[in-house]
């Protein structure tokens, strides 16, 4: 692995000031895949900030990338309000049961404390370690789960779609607390020293239409934005599946940057909202990192680098989605070395010139 010229927080500051740096900022999103690296099991991680913290720590000295982020599954938020989630010996946590499961009940949901409920207080435990050991070099994020996508944990995700369309008020009242929860944790994130990045998957396309993304994400998603802006920090969203449609509106609701899923066309976004937003993505989490050979990887990384590296807002190559726990540490160094091969800045001519050696 070559060394990088740059530290991740200083390339990271200069790109975004628009000056020189010594290649595209770059992040395979490495969740649980961590507990790989430090050799532990992923339910450890659960009530234990310093484990989360060293095993983050391990990862970003081991590949390289330019931010941290604290984050285990999607359900630590909802958790804290009540829903049960099952956590296995050694894979991500998912969801057992919603924390009610009848709307009489939700003057029953409470917002929860950052400090005491749940998980929530080991994840920021785990984010100031991670910012005194290695915050001066690298950019140190925490993993907010949007209001319309923890409604769902709270109800149910098929409850809530049904009530989309018969019972808006209720999906309202869902999207307020939870938007009150978000921007509790938030605040305590940025009062920490760190950055929030909200992941907001169920407004995904595939699962809602853009009116009801429109009418039960957007207002919920604007004010969490305005908050952050607030606070002196800058948005980052993901959201998984198809979400072309929806890329301006997730532009509008405060996004500085948006994370785009490998189903979707990089060019595109570049086209459509390239001159609003920082484009991130988008190279497969399973079929190239997890499934895929060095070359694949390294084809992939090239042809997300050929499409987007000259976007007008800017462009870090990353996954579509969280890496699957068990990629192939491989993988992620091929990403990261075609990064640091194809250098800054980034010519046409040396993208050809690679593309060519590896056919």
């Amino acid at each position: 692995m070559r060394a990088d010229a740059m530290k991740p927080i200083e390339r990271m500051a200069a790109y975004g000031r628009g000056e020189a740096v010594d290649r595209l900022p770059c992040v395979p999103i490495v969740a649980n895949g961590a507990a790989r690296v430090t050799g532990c099991k992923i339910s450890e991680f659960r009530g234990n900030g310093k484990l989360m913290a060293r095993a983050q720590i391990d990862a970003y000295k081991l590949f390289g990338y330019d931010t941290i982020r604290i984050f285990t599954d999607l359900y630590v938020q909802a958790e804290a309000m009540g829903a049960k989630v099952f956590y296995p010996e050694d894979e991500t946590a998912h969801l057992e049961a919603p924390a009610i499961d009848d709307i009489s009940l939700i003057e029953t949901l409470k917002v929860p404390d950052p400090y005491k409920d749940g998980n929530l207080p080991h994840h920021l435990e785990a984010l100031r370690i991670v910012l005194d050991e290695v915050g001066k070099e690298v950019p140190v994020s925490a993993g907010v789960i949007g209001p319309f996508t923890n409604a769902s944990f709270l109800i149910g995700t098929d409850s809530l779609a049904r009530f989309t369309f018969r019972k808006p008020d209720i999906v309202h009242r869902l999207c307020r607390i939870s938007m009150e929860a978000a921007l509790n944790y938030t605040r305590a994130i940025i009062d920490a020293g760190g950055s929030p990045g909200i992941s907001e998957p169920v407004a995904s396309s595939t699962l809602i239409s853009p009116n009801q993304f429109a009418e039960f994400c957007f207002p919920y998603l604007r004010k969490l934005s305005d908050y952050i802006h607030s606070r002196g920090k800058t948005v980052t969203l993901h959201i998984c599946g198809l979400t072309s449609n929806i890329w301006e509106l997730m532009v509008d609701s405060g996004a500085d940057c948006i994370s785009i899923d490998n189903v979707e066309n990089l060019f595109e976004a570049k086209r459509k909202v390239g001159h609003r937003a920082r484009i991130m993505g988008n190279v497969s989490p399973s079929q190239i990192m997890l499934q895929g050979t060095v070359k694949d990887v390294r084809r992939a990384t090239l042809e997300c680098i050929k499409k987007t590296h000259d976007s007008p807002k800017g462009y870090i190559v990353a996954s579509g989605c969280s890496l699957p726990t068990d990629t192939p540490f491989e993988s992620i160094h091929a990403m990261l070395d075609t990064v640091r091969e194809v250098g800054w800045p980034v010519r046409p001519e040396k993208l050809e010139a690679m593309e060519r050696e590896d056919n």
